[in-house]
């Protein structure tokens, strides 16, 4: 009786086990950086709080001095990216004031040799996260919602997550998020409580008239973030 020849696998099945071994072998690696990484502060972002070049204080500016956000992050109702100020306006004021103060020694270097100051970024999205900040901020989302009482700061840090699970919440309910759109850069605004009536009673209440009036309806699809 004839024996069935042996069964061969295919040469090409000699690259699945290289690289099912290649895989098992770089894995434990590769979790061992990513797990640290993704749990670091800048990563997580709550409580995280560089050291800038120049102490620039927001409790000062913003709250004491009232200086609007859009005077310096003048590009946060128009585009994506709230940008960051040039040099140039920073001296608008410091030309004048405290222009001899050793603080300032890094915007005035800036400005006499073209560099711009090497600011620390403190909320910084993953690279495949698409954010609108004029999106927002023109539907009558606040500053706050986002970044917290900065105008109370003297050295900002970040205070919301961030993560995935905290935008689909707010894009899910939007309505006690939601404030006039005259109100938006004043930080320390907050509806009128009537008695009886807890505060974010009193916001949800106002939030869901504006929310349709300003005919708010964001998207909770994969591809409203990454596109």
């Amino acid at each position: 009786m004839d024996l069935k020849p042996l069964f061969v696998f295919p040469r090409w099945s000699n690259k699945v086990v290289l690289g099912l071994l290649v895989f098992f072998l770089t894995l434990p690696v590769y979790a061992g950086l990513l797990v640290p990484y993704a749990l670091g502060p800048v990563t997580l972002n709550v409580g995280y709080m560089p050291t800038q070049p120049v102490p620039y204080s927001h409790a000062l500016h913003a709250g004491q001095l009232g200086i609007d956000c859009r005077y310096c992050h003048n590009t946060v109702e128009k585009a994506g990216f709230a940008a960051l100020p040039p040099t140039e306006t920073c001296i608008n004021c410091h030309r004048s004031i405290r222009p001899n103060s050793a603080k300032l020694k890094p915007v005035f270097d800036s400005y006499n040799t073209g560099m711009p100051v090497k600011w620390a970024k403190v909320h910084d999205l993953p690279d495949f996260v698409y954010f609108n900040h004029g999106a927002h901020v023109n539907a009558g989302v606040s500053c706050v919602e986002c970044h917290g009482q900065v105008n109370h700061m003297d050295q900002v840090a970040t205070v919301k997550p961030l993560n995935m699970a905290w935008c689909l919440q707010c894009h899910r309910d939007p309505v006690s998020h939601i404030r006039p759109k005259d109100q938006v850069t004043n930080l320390d605004w907050q509806p009128e409580v009537k008695p009886g009536e807890t505060l974010e009673e009193a916001k949800r209440e106002l939030g869901s008239k504006l929310t349709e009036k300003y005919h708010i309806n964001p998207s909770v699809d994969c591809v409203t973030c990454h596109r």
